[in-house]
């Protein structure tokens, strides 16, 4: 008796999952193992396509054919590559702690596939089935898991994956390679701050950290891009890409002064799964935001309460808007050029993270006075006026420490 309880007071705490609230037997186990393995080879398949797709739209924008061998329009190049890199001598500098080296590229692999453990790909948010389907006779989510905590986990495994590219750079033994960690380090610290001050705002108008609540909190298209007023959405997504490394943000890897970044001494499979954990974490972000703004599969299904309107139909809308932000990185890539060190620590430390704190502030100030009776109209306006006058602040601290950094004369000069 008292081990039942138990299981079932472990299984409150690490999941709402219809599926684990009973008595976990083998049929449970069977749907645990049928979700993961969908998830892993769904997300192997999703990088593959992401990458001939990538390659695709950047060849026409440049007027070049792209992929268009291996397999029809090309589809099988990556299957291509990736089989040429395992092939490929594994080599090792002789100043590399062995260990750590090849622990890396699991440290920025793993990260990947756990954040996307608690997407939700599918299941209908309307008329209050709250995404629950049926799975071999259990009720569970189209997720693989549904903690409680499941944004602290998105977050924890968010800043994770910066100790595989650390932790790479440094075991190498080579100088080049440790510059592009330590930016990495930089870089990934200055902007989880600004990410999650964003994804605060979502959380304090969602009021759970659970993704199918705050999924199911956006049935009938009220999407939390507009319910926190854009601001959020937009601070989210630069620093995404940030996170991401990925361009304007690629410093970690500018081949230009880096002669590769983190990876230089990295080859045949162990490059591959660096390679594979970069566009991994394009898609689990890309899913990510999705379901954080856009409502994840949540969307119309027209009346229709079969597999259609619970299966294909959420699972359409789910890919279609993965789709689009997709696209947004691709296009990032193929048009905007990448930023000065300086200029990307400017734009996290004096621009997203006040943004995003005084936006933060200011939906709380709403949500208070909503909460107390308080004129709405007067709120927001005081609101305001404390948020510009902070702002203010802010720049004169600014101009007042550039000006203070002008003054100052380097040594020998003047002479």
């Amino acid at each position: 008796m008292t081990s039942t309880l138990q299981s079932h007071v472990i299984a409150g705490m690490l999941a709402n999952d219809p599926l684990l609230s009973g008595e976990v037997g083998l049929t449970t186990l069977l749907v645990v193992l049928i979700k993961v393995v969908v998830a892993f080879v769904g997300l192997l398949l999703s990088v593959i396509l992401m990458v001939w797709f990538e390659r695709k739209v950047i060849a026409d924008m440049q007027n070049r054919f792209g992929p268009n061998r291996a397999g029809p329009f090309g589809l099988f190049q990556t299957i291509a590559d990736g089989m040429k890199l395992i092939f490929k001598e594994d080599l090792m500098p002789a100043r590399a702690d062995p260990f750590v080296f090849k622990l890396a590229p699991f440290l920025s692999l793993i990260p990947a596939f756990l954040t996307f453990a608690i997407v939700p790909i599918a299941g209908s948010f309307n008329d209050g089935l709250d995404g629950v389907v049926t799975i071999l006779g259990q009720q569970t989510f189209m997720q693989v898991a549904d903690p409680q905590i499941g944004i602290l986990l998105f977050l924890a495994m968010s800043s994770l994956a910066v100790y595989g590219i650390m932790l790479a750079g440094w075991a190498s033994g080579s100088k080049y390679p440790l510059l592009g960690s330590v930016r990495a380090t930089a870089q990934m610290v200055s902007y989880e701050a600004a990410l999650g001050l964003a994804l605060a705002s979502v959380l304090l108008i969602a009021g759970s950290l659970s993704t199918n609540a705050i999924v199911n909190g956006q049935a009938g298209f009220r999407w939390n891009v507009w319910m926190t007023g854009l601001v959020p959405f937009v601070i989210f997504t630069i620093a995404a890409t940030a996170e991401l490394n990925r361009p304007p943000f690629d410093l970690v890897e500018a081949e230009q002064e880096l002669v590769g970044g983190f990876h230089t001494e990295y080859s045949s499979f162990r490059f591959a799964m660096f390679f594979l954990a970069e566009f991994l974490n394009t898609v689990t972000m890309s899913a990510i935001i999705v379901t954080l703004f856009f409502g994840g599969p949540s969307g119309p299904t027209f009346g229709l309460t079969n597999w259609v309107g619970v299966y294909i139909l959420p699972f359409f809308w789910f890919f279609l808007k993965l789709l689009v932000f997709l696209s947004m990185f691709v296009l990032f890539r193929a048009t905007l050029p990448r930023f000065r060190y300086d200029q990307v620590m400017d734009l996290g430390w004096k621009l997203l993270i006040p943004a995003s704190l005084g936006w933060f502030l200011l939906l709380v100030a709403v949500r208070v006075g909503s909460d107390q009776g308080w004129n709405l109209v007067a709120t927001v306006l005081a609101a305001v006026a404390g948020l510009l006058a902070g702002a203010f602040l802010l720049i004169l601290s600014i101009r007042a420490s550039a000006s203070k950094r002008a003054a100052v004369s380097l040594p020998g000069e003047g002479t």
